[in-house]
């Protein structure tokens, strides 16, 4: 992307001027619209692969996770049959906080046919205690013919506000931009970067161009990024950005790429929600400011 076409798209980022860290809770998370629609969801969102997968009696820290993610401002929430209870435990800690219809619930369908699919998608909306999912994805693509016949049957009825599809790995983004051209979907959910940047030769660019919404998941590439500084000081550049950590380092350059919607983090402690959360406040990085970040993590 040229510096033209990024400054053109910088101006749907509403940056704020810097404050105290204690004062963060008093500011408004920085949002994204959703292409489709023009409504405006928070750009750190919350996602729950392994960490919300725990047995009831385990789930006390989780609680206040989801606690500081929506005192925080944190609506997007992130799930899927794929991770064993998380859509249940997610469904009853957000229900005794008081907060679930203040969510923006995303879920998928993972599996295949017609009829195992509106079973598990049924499913879902129940575990979530949802009568209406805000997101419904398709996983990893699996027999995405089929369920986004019913998908879009589904928007129409209002069950689901906005529909999408998902993928993990690299090698199906041009499977993906592929769908796109043919089939309208609401969003696209994919892995991006610092250490994974191939979204950025043609899917974030198409996306961008076509108006649909992309939600980046491993957004840490599995802890990969941690272990590639750890031992290392955060560089000046990141007070220029107001970054504190290296988690609101690797998130901000994420969320900065004007085509991206909102980055999931997945998390079950409540320091790393707190830091986390954090990326989505204050000032995001210039163009040039990315390429210095790409060049000192390389």
């Amino acid at each position: 992307m040229n510096r033209r076409r990024f400054l053109a798209h910088m101006g749907a980022i509403a940056t704020l001027p810097a404050r105290p860290a204690q004062n963060r809770m008093r500011e408004n998370i920085l949002k994204r619209s959703i292409p489709s629609s023009n409504e405006a969801i928070p750009v750190i969102g919350l996602g729950t692969w392994q960490t919300f997968d725990v047995r009831k009696d385990q789930a006390a820290e989780l609680k206040e996770v989801l606690r500081i993610f929506n005192d925080h401002g944190g609506t997007v929430v992130d799930s899927s049959p794929m991770y064993g209870r998380s859509e249940q435990v997610v469904g009853q800690l957000s229900d005794e906080l008081g907060i679930n219809d203040k969510l923006f619930m995303a879920t998928k369908v993972w599996t295949s046919g017609r009829d195992d699919g509106i079973r598990q998608m049924q499913d879902s909306f129940a575990k979530m205690q949802r009568t209406t999912m805000d997101l419904m994805q398709i996983h990893n693509l699996v027999d995405w013919q089929t369920h986004l016949q019913t998908l879009r049957t589904w928007k129409e009825e209002q069950r689901v506000r906005y529909i999408g599809l998902t993928h993990y790995t690299e090698s199906a983004h041009d499977k993906l931009i592929d769908i796109m051209k043919k089939e309208r979907v609401d969003f696209v959910q994919i892995n991006y970067n610092l250490n994974e940047r191939n979204a950025e030769k043609r899917l974030l660019p198409f996306a961008l161009d076509n108006g649909i919404a992309v939600i980046v998941n491993q957004p840490f590439d599995s802890g990969t990024l941690f272990s590639r500084v750890r031992g290392k000081s955060l560089p000046p550049l990141a007070r220029e950005i107001q970054c504190k950590s290296w988690a609101q380092f690797f998130l901000k350059w994420i969320i900065s790429h004007p085509a991206v919607t909102c980055a999931i983090p997945g998390t079950g402690k409540t320091e790393h929600m707190r830091d986390n959360i954090a990326a989505g406040f204050g000032l995001l990085p210039s163009l040039s400011q990315r390429a210095e970040m790409s060049k000192l993590f390389s």
